[in-house]
């Protein structure tokens, strides 16, 4: 069965969007929706900056911090690629890698419990405040020890992709930044992402809290010089859509394989539906509404950045805002991604 979008039904996304705003509930935002290669809606609204006596409106090229979609935008091609490569496996300890890891309770723990944040670690941990270096969160950070034993129960931990971001650097001889860019982002095209953007790229970027303009957002990923496997990524629309491309198969970079292997569910006896990376369907971090199909998979970032699309049916929908750009308190962000998510499934037309 396949499927056309209808534009009509999709331009309610726009009165939506305008309504937050006008409600200052989120500054801007930038959207597209597409199925496979095809972008069938792509606006921008609001304001990239909006506070402080300071206003900048919203383009279609703004640069956004991406949070946690720096997890799945980053950190996990690198990691799909050295799996491509025949460097690592899923099932390899973390301990062979970094072995300041490895002891009694954490040496069973692998590159898959990373992944699929079923590691048995802690959420996450304010290192921006117990160490002065980045140096020192690093061994801080390859020290940590277990919340639980693995595979008892998915739960989101910053700390387990940073750790896959040390898994990269000791690997591949490079650092994470380095190894993206080389082996992810230049050979798809994408000239305008990366980690610690130059103050010349400073005027396109979404101002997130505080007024923070091209200086990351995360305190741990700050605390580390901008670059870690959890946070630090920036990237504009444009980028974006090309990364979800390669998901779906138009361009090349990972293998049918490992693509395919990343966005099945491996937790389905476990509380939660995780991908390699990816949310699955269901999970209590699904963002994408009532109405995607089952097998879409997706990714949110704190700042208020989400990426979502179904293998299947190539379906896909990025939405970008600076939502914490009024308080991170706020998060407008959370039901409105379910609600314009909702939006563009409603705009589906099955044939």
């Amino acid at each position: 069965m396949t499927f056309s979008l209808d534009t009509h039904r999709l331009e309610r996304i726009a009165a939506l969007l305008e309504r937050e705003i006008e409600q200052e509930n989120i500054p801007g935002a930038v959207v597209a929706v597409g199925r496979g290669e095809t972008t069938a809606y792509f606006e921008c609204f609001g304001y990239a900056e909006n506070a402080n006596g300071r206003s900048r409106p919203m383009t279609k090229e703004t640069v956004f911090d991406l949070a946690s979609l720096t997890k799945v935008t980053a950190t996990l091609p690198c990691i799909l690629t050295l799996i491509d490569d025949g460097d690592i496996r899923l099932n390899d300890p973390v301990a062979l890698f970094i072995p300041e890891f490895a002891d009694a309770a954490k040496g069973v723990v692998t590159i898959r419990h990373l992944l699929t944040h079923c590691a048995g670690l802690v959420p996450s941990r304010q290192f921006y405040e117990l160490f002065s270096t980045p140096q020192a969160i690093r061994a801080a950070i390859r020290r940590e020890g277990m919340g639980i034993t693995p595979d008892v129960r998915t739960e989101y931990s910053d700390i387990g992709f940073m750790l896959l971001g040390e898994v990269v650097e000791a690997v591949s001889g490079l650092a994470l930044d380095q190894f993206a860019s080389e082996r992810v982002f230049t050979p798809l095209g994408m000239s305008d992402t990366m980690f610690c953007p130059p103050p010349s790229l400073f005027a396109r970027i979404a101002a997130t809290e505080y007024g923070k303009v091209g200086v990351v957002h995360d305190e741990n990923a700050e605390a580390l010089g901008g670059v870690s496997g959890h946070a630090g990524l920036f990237a504009p629309m444009t980028d974006l859509i090309s990364y979800v491309s390669m998901w779906l198969g138009h361009k090349p970079l990972l293998s049918d394989a490992v693509r395919r292997l990343a966005v099945e569910n491996h937790t389905p006896a476990l509380n939660g539906n995780r991908g390699l990376g990816w949310v699955c369907r269901h999970d209590a971090y699904d963002h994408t509404g009532d109405l995607w199909p089952r097998t879409t998979v997706g990714h949110t970032g704190f700042t208020g950045t989400s990426m979502a699309f179904d293998p299947a049916s190539g379906l896909w929908m990025i939405i970008l805002t600076n939502d914490v750009h009024y308080g991170r308190q706020k998060k407008a962000i959370i039901r409105l991604r379910h609600r314009l998510h909702n939006l563009a499934a409603s705009a589906i037309r099955w044939e």
